[in-house]
């Protein structure tokens, strides 16, 4: 197997920008790189979005229950 080598930044960015021209032209490349991203969301605020929908009985059974129990002894 060939050991991959990888570019330096500058010349990846370059190829990348340059192949983006190629295929779209200059209007939809600046369309493209300025489409707005979505935010992450932060650690606290996913686990808590997480917990709102968490039902503790059947969590506690899926972690601590017999089944958990009879899986991890396998």
């Amino acid at each position: 197997m060939k050991a991959q080598v990888y570019l330096p930044e500058e010349v990846m960015v370059r190829r990348a920008l340059e192949a983006l021209l190629r295929a779209l032209g200059p209007v939809e490349v600046n369309r493209f790189l300025t489409l707005p991203r979505q935010r992450r969301l932060d650690a606290v605020q996913r686990h808590r979005q997480w917990q709102a929908t968490l039902d503790k009985d059947q969590f506690f059974d899926q972690v601590f229950g017999e089944t958990a129990l009879q899986t991890a002894e396998e």
